[in-house]
């Protein structure tokens, strides 16, 4: 199947309500975020349903804690003139659209979708035995492909569901995307690209189908990226026409492998509000100094005359992160020779951070302090993202004969 044109070359990424965000967030997501929002049509969004698969006994927390995120996000950097936020619940076409494509999707698709059983076993304690756990990877490929979504940033372990979103949309285009007269209408769409262009489509097809030439088949490809005079759905059917196969509706993503975080807990474990080890964002300067100041440190050096080992101190790994490289090895050689104490190990540390949360402090504050502007951010955020999901799914409505009289 075609990949997403690049008019749908757009990058979607949620994240689950849980309140206040730490530094695991900031460095494992937001950064990323921040770096994509420049390059690509970026969707962000508040993934509220997600949050009930597996928290479905208390969503009163969920508003207030999708606002304080929201807020970390905006103080953190994320523009809402350069990406559209929104929440997950108020675009009531993830919802259709996850229905819609539960009807084609196999069942052992999601039985075998690795986090299905891994998520069972970590959170015992649940009760997981509902379909809305079951079928939250098809709400995911839901969030990406109502948006017809081209990269979606991931870490290794949820490039599966990213998979299981190819299938699903390979699976639809296959059943939905031949229509009966889709060889007259993609000539049609041909021909609108100018003759010179028409000829050189039809040279590439060619070359692809009848000699299976990938070279030819990416040319064609960038071809179609470059017209302009051509709709969306042309655009989407010429990618069918050349590929031999039917319209694309569905376009399938690819995911974008983002880097590890590789932002510790105050313990060295990761950093996690379920494991207490954490820095919030919006935590006091004060407050912040202290749990670094007290944070462990390596057990064999009990005294300040005792050499330690870098490697087995979770202080260190927050100087992978901090510091550069002088002060690492000014580290590595005082804490070996028992030159330096812990403290002063410490201090660099808790300085970088300091530096690094105080703007986005200072923007937390003024945006709590404006409920309504947060407001109206996820407000024109939600309108824009419906607009773009009711373009899709009026096209899924229609391959389905779900058309409204």
């Amino acid at each position: 199947m075609a990949p997403a044109t690049a008019q749908h070359a757009r990058v979607l990424s949620g994240m689950r309500p849980t309140g206040r965000l730490h530094l695991g967030h900031y460095h494992g997501v937001l950064k990323n975020w921040l770096e994509l929002q420049h390059e690509f049509e970026c969707f962000f969004f508040v993934a509220d349903w997600h949050a009930l698969t597996t928290h479905y006994e208390d969503p009163s927390v969920i508003p207030g804690s999708t606002e304080e995120m929201v807020i970390d996000w905006l103080a953190a950097g994320i523009n809402p003139g350069s990406a559209t936020l929104f929440i997950q619940s108020r675009i009531p076409e993830h919802a259709e659209l996850h229905l819609l494509l539960s009807m084609i999707t196999p069942l052992g698709w999601l039985e075998r979708v690795p986090s299905y059983k891994d998520q069972q076993e970590r959170l015992k304690e649940r009760d997981l035995a509902t379909y809305g756990f079951l079928g939250y990877p098809l709400l995911q490929s839901a969030d990406i492909l109502i948006y017809k979504a081209g990269q979606v940033p991931v870490g290794e372990d949820q490039v599966a569901h990213v998979e299981l979103t190819r299938e699903v949309a390979r699976r639809f285009n296959h059943i939905y995307g031949r229509e009966p007269d889709f060889a007259d209408k993609a000539e049609q769409a041909k021909r609108k690209m100018g003759k010179k262009n028409a000829q050189l489509f039809d040279r590439l097809r060619r070359a692809y189908q009848e000699q299976g030439d990938q070279e030819a088949l990416e040319v064609a490809r960038a071809l179609l990226d470059g017209q302009g005079n051509i709709t969306i759905g042309d655009r989407e059917r010429l990618f069918g026409y050349l590929e031999g196969s039917g319209r694309v509706i569905l376009p399938e993503p690819q995911p974008l492998l983002t880097r590890a975080s590789k932002m510790p807990g105050l313990d060295g474990q990761k950093m996690s509000k379920s494991y207490n080890n954490t820095i919030a964002l919006r935590d006091d300067p004060a407050m912040i100094e202290k749990a670094l100041r007290t944070m462990p440190t390596d057990p064999q050096r009990v005294r300040r005359t005792d050499p330690g080992e870098p490697e087995k101190c979770p202080v260190w790994a927050f100087h992978q992160v901090y510091s550069g490289d002088p002060v690492r090895a000014w580290v590595q050689q005082g804490c070996r020779s028992a030159g330096i104490g812990c403290l002063e190990c410490k201090q660099p540390v808790i300085d970088a951070v300091l530096a690094e949360l105080a703007p986005i402090q200072r923007r937390a504050e003024e945006y709590a302090q404006q409920p309504e502007l947060v407001r109206s951010v996820i407000n024109e955020g939600c309108e824009r993202a419906r607009a773009v999901a009711r373009e899709t799914l009026d096209e899924v409505r229609h391959a389905m004969s779900l058309i409204t009289v």
